[in-house]
């Protein structure tokens, strides 16, 4: 009889951990940087860009910069790496995805071919990327 007591308050306890358990795991919420989807968007030429982004890129391409612009329904995301010494660069997006609390974009600078060293005519390049507008801050890694 003191055996079946026994087994009784042990299984009890081990019934209470369990559900300790499951309650603390269904609470843990989701890392705010973990990445929930990557996000889908379209590199916008100069020539459709909005007149007042336009503008604002005028004002800051001879410095790197970065910076965000809404508009309709749209974010455009803007990083520009400032005045280089000759043509031939391009960037590339590398990641743009969503998190709990953010937009993170990471970009790349890639130098100019052969044929284009040696060429001292300065450019400014930039990109602009446009996605859905989540009205979330941007994280630019």
């Amino acid at each position: 009889m003191i055996m079946a007591e026994l087994e009784k308050r042990l299984l009890s306890i081990l019934l209470v951990i369990l559900l300790c358990a499951g309650v603390i795991a269904c609470g843990r919420s989701q890392d705010p940087m973990e990445k929930i989807k990557d996000l889908e968007f379209t590199v916008i030429p100069e020539d459709k860009l909005p007149e007042e982004l336009l503008s604002a890129i005028e004002e800051k391409k001879g410095s790197s910069f970065k910076m965000t612009f809404e508009d309709q329904g749209f974010l455009y995301i803007c990083v520009g790496y400032g005045e280089q010494e000759t043509a031939g660069y391009s960037i590339t997006v590398n990641d743009l995805y969503e998190t709990g609390n953010a937009i993170y974009i990471d970009t790349n600078l890639i130098g100019p071919g052969p044929e284009e060293k040696g060429k001292n005519t300065p450019t400014y390049p930039y990109i602009v990327v446009k996605t859905e507008n989540l009205n979330k801050s941007v994280v630019f890694d």
